[in-house]
């Protein structure tokens, strides 16, 4: 299939190669030419501009992925798509947006015929490797025609033992992608995603700097306890309860540098772990430890402990999102 696809960076540019690879063909733009002419080849027609990249896809319909950050940007780039496309064409938003934004995009755009696609897109800088989760919200028929995009972008069975009980249901959650429901559908579930990892990785920062200090001086001299924390994560890996991909970038983060040096401990947010939170108040949903992982983000701008390098080594690992500077 042919598709295009707006915004080259951590996530698009390898989402493109992830097609190629499997023999689809891509018109691309990014506002920096560089990010283009690095994927240019076989099977990639780099625009110079948005019109140009929806010409370079022909009569249609046409389906162009915008693969960028939350925000204006995203808002501007849907905007002109809306303008250059017809009936029939599809628009998809694979970037973290606000559910609510979705549908409000889609109810703008059926007057004209456009189609609108939410996917809620995750796998981070590793996507090209392992492929991308991938959680779809929009109409049947569009998800269902486009399934060769989403088939070769997903991870696929890989060697993950099946869950027993599921030979009669969906089997395209096996194989890492699901038709959420309707628009906004992909992108709440992928908020919801987001903020079920907050939760996670502070549970692992504050075990791993709870550890880290039993080592006090201010403690009992014989229930002190030096603790390996790289062997701790590495040994845990190892068929313990709590094994995941987080602890795993936790093991490879503390094997490089067990005090996690080149890490201050200023942890971001993304936006959607604030929305996970504004949908369980909507809902009169308790959510404790969301909330607080997410505060505990807003305070590690504020003064840092061992387990804010935590989770920013984890954050550098499975995104790629580097630290923010120090003013």
């Amino acid at each position: 299939m042919q598709i295009g696809v707006i915004g080259l960076g951590r996530m698009g540019g390898n989402i493109v190669r992830r097609l190629t690879r499997a023999g689809h063909s891509c018109a691309i733009y990014d506002a920096n030419p560089a990010a283009g002419a690095a994927l240019a080849g076989k099977g990639v027609d780099v625009a110079g501009s948005v019109p140009a990249l929806v010409e370079a896809l022909g009569s249609g319909p046409r389906t162009v992925w915008v693969m960028l950050p939350s925000g204006k940007i995203t808002e501007d780039t849907i905007g002109q798509l809306g303008t250059l496309m017809k009936a029939g064409d599809v628009i998809i938003d694979g970037g973290n947006t606000n559910f609510k934004d979705d549908v409000r995009r889609a109810r703008e755009l059926a007057p004209k015929g456009i189609k609108y696609l939410d996917i809620g897109t995750s796998g981070g800088v590793w996507g090209l490797e392992r492929g991308y989760c991938l959680m779809i919200g929009g109409d049947t028929e569009t998800v269902t025609r486009l399934d060769p995009i989403f088939t070769a972008l997903a991870p696929g069975l890989g060697d993950i033992e099946r869950t027993e009980g599921r030979e009669k249901l969906d089997p395209r959650a096996e194989r890492g992608y699901i038709h959420a429901g309707p628009v906004g559908a992909g992108h709440f579930v992928k908020m919801i995603h987001n903020g079920i990892e907050y939760g996670m990785m502070q549970a692992f920062a504050e075990g791993f700097d709870i550890m880290r200090n039993r080592a006090s001086e201010k403690l009992p001299a014989d229930e002190r306890y030096d603790l390996n924390l790289g062997d701790i994560a590495e040994v845990w890996r190892r068929g313990s309860v709590v094994t995941s991909w987080l602890l795993d970038l936790t093991a490879s983060a503390l094997a490089k540098d067990e005090h996690l040096e080149h890490f201050s401990g200023h942890v971001e947010d993304s936006g959607e772990g604030r929305w996970t939170i504004e949908a369980a108040i909507e809902e009169a949903v308790p959510a404790d430890v969301l909330t607080a992982s997410l505060f505990v983000r807003f305070r590690s701008r504020q003064q840092h402990t061992f387990a804010e390098k935590i989770l920013s080594a984890m954050r550098l690992g499975f995104g790629g999102h580097v630290e923010t500077p120090k003013k």
